[in-house]
């Protein structure tokens, strides 16, 4: 039986390992953590239970799928409900819109809300189910670095239909050229944080993202996010794939043009194919250190990362669902303090994810915990404290100016997690959240390969790689390497 390393136990790893243990293979997952999951974690906290990562479930299917190839019953080991409210948007000068997921309500009641035509939106949202529809099975499903993709029919289709993509443009550029309202071009401009990246220099393409929520849905997993992975950790087991935790790896093992395995601090683990999970940079960096560098690949601008806070609320509050969107005054400049300042912008856009609307467990009785999150730059040294602080007294500010309450003596319990904290408990370089930024044309084309052209038998899956980050594109990089593992 051929042998398989996984580096990395995050959601791109677990799919990864339960797709090769369907091909026959032997496969070892080692993790450094001593957890399965990755960012996709959980934490309890004075009677709080907290997701740490992903917030946001669409196209459960490709979940589904991976117990469905083992012959299991997803229900058995994981359930999940359809939201009826994809979020909840707040302006400061009171304007509210509840975002609905059937879309004739949503068409409608955010023509009312905006002032905006209907036929206008309905045309927006048609035309990126088009770029979905067009590049989907090119884009997301094979790999683009494979000459056998490009002599296919679906990337002839998509290269004569190229002038509908808005590649030239930004997403900005393509959603202040279908509205009139500058709050409906901002709701939109906002799916370019998906992969953590800037509206302003993002390709318009990204106004397909949209139809990964409204045209698909959004979910909520029976006992939160972290479900995701500890449901495909447990199949992982029940199928036989082995998993170290707490084992680090220090090298991969190559020779003659070949991977031969992996070196950690506990053994050497000899193998056919080795498959990182882990960011492409330090897997390089680190772990490959001795071999050609993919410099270009390497040098891309990084995502944006994260500055969160975990607060438990003693009081619950109406107005709120499960994602709820707090936005800045000055979209733009929040984007140029980001990515181009390195810093926090004073009026920040606020997420707040609420788990206890699902899951009532989740917070102690008459109290919400809360998940609230600002886009942040990576770590480039600045002094994250500070940074803390201030941002912590400009988050308050948004929510009670909006909700009309003083949130602050409601904090019964806190925790902050940036970009350092990030870093370090997930190797994600400088913080990244979804390791390069798609803030050029290209870009988002130009994501590390899943598989290495150097060295034969050496893979690559997650949010750093083809085809991105979150959720669904990272358990289609497992699918695509392991339609590229024979």
């Amino acid at each position: 039986m051929p042998k398989a390393v996984v580096i990395g136990a995050g959601i791109g790893g677990l799919a990864t390992a339960i797709r090769l243990k369907a091909k026959k293979y032997d496969v070892l997952v080692l993790e450094a953590n001593e957890y399965p999951g990755g960012k996709l974690h959980a934490k309890k906290q004075n009677g709080f239970r907290f997701d740490l990562g992903p917030s946001l479930f669409t196209m459960p299917h490709f979940v589904d799928e991976l117990f469905e190839l083992h012959g299991k019953n997803p229900r058995t080991y994981f359930n999940y409900k359809k939201k009826n409210t994809i979020c909840n948007y707040f302006w400061d000068d009171g304007t509210r819109f509840s975002a609905d997921a059937e879309h004739d309500k949503f068409v409608s009641t955010a023509s009312a809300v905006f002032g905006e035509a209907e036929v206008n939106i309905e045309r927006y949202l048609a035309q990126g189910q088009k770029k979905y529809d067009l590049t989907a099975s090119l884009f997301l499903e094979k790999s683009l670095h494979k000459r056998s993709t490009f002599l296919s029919k679906d990337t002839l289709k998509a290269i004569l239909q190229l002038y509908k993509l808005d590649i030239s443009q930004s997403l900005h550029e393509t959603n202040s050229r279908a509205f009139s309202s500058k709050k409906l071009v901002q709701l939109f401009n906002r799916y370019a944080t998906y992969n953590g990246s800037s509206p302003y220099q993002t390709p318009g393409i990204m106004s397909m993202i949209p139809h990964l929520e409204m045209g698909f849905g959004t979910f909520f997993p029976t006992g939160g996010m972290h479900q995701i992975t500890q449901s495909l950790f447990h199949l992982a087991k029940d199928i036989g794939v082995e998993f170290r935790f707490k084992e680090p790896i220090i090298e991969v093992l190559v020779g003659h043009g070949r991977v031969e395995g992996v070196k950690s601090q506990e053994a050497v683990h000899y193998a056919d194919v080795v498959v990182s999970n882990m960011d492409i940079y330090p897997t390089y960096k680190e772990l490959l250190k001795n071999e050609k560098q993919p410099e270009k690949v390497l040098k891309q601008e990084r995502s944006s990362s994260a500055l969160i806070f975990y607060w438990g609320i003693s009081k619950t509050f109406d107005a709120l669902d499960l994602h709820n969107i707090f936005f800045s005054n000055a979209y733009h400049k929040e984007f140029h303090h980001i990515f181009k300042v390195k810093d926090l912008y004073e009026d920040p856009t606020v997420y707040i994810n609420i788990t206890s609307k699902e899951e009532p467990n989740d917070a102690p009785k008459g109290c919400e915990n809360w998940f609230v999150m600002i886009n942040a730059p990576g770590n480039h040294g600045q002094d994250w404290e500070e940074l803390q602080k201030s941002s912590r007294r400009n988050i308050i500010n948004k929510i009670n100016k909006s909700l009309g309450v003083d949130i602050e003596k409601h904090i019964v319990s806190e925790f902050v997690l940036d970009p350092v904290g990030i870093e370090s408990s997930t190797s994600s370089y400088k913080g990244a959240l979804y390791g390069a930024a798609s803030n050029s044309k290209f870009a988002a084309f130009l994501r590390h390969p899943n598989f290495s052209s150097k060295i034969r038998g050496l893979f690559f899956c997650g949010g750093s790689v083809h085809p991105g980050g979150g959720i669904p594109l990272c358990l289609l990089s497992a699918k695509i390497v392991s339609d590229l593992i024979q």
